[in-house]
């Protein structure tokens, strides 16, 4: 075993909870199970494999910037609650 019940307790110490008995064994199996499995991955060979950032390839799923035709004042402020001259009227945020 990679881990025992007082090292479980310490580290529940530590962090502060309480765990009763049968929550204390399942957690040191649980635990044990998975530095038991770190060990199995350490064995692996991965000296030809380059170091990666995410496990798969991430595309850009944005579309090409086009300049396009912009829309006149008249009719972006057509929806607008308040307008002054050709601007956005707002309220007041910072005093």
């Amino acid at each position: 075993m990679k881990i025992d019940k007082e090292e479980v307790e310490y580290v529940a110490h530590l962090a502060r909870l309480e765990f009763n008995e049968e929550e204390k064994e399942r957690f040191t199996s649980q635990l044990d199970n998975i530095l038991m499995y770190m060990d199995k991955l350490n064995q692996v060979d991965t000296s030809g494999v380059e170091p990666m950032s995410h496990a798969i390839a991430l595309v850009n799923a944005f579309r090409d910037d086009r300049v396009g035709e912009s829309l006149s004042h008249g009719l972006s402020l057509a929806n607008a609650p308040e307008a002054r001259g050709d601007c956005f009227s707002v309220p007041k945020v910072i005093e």
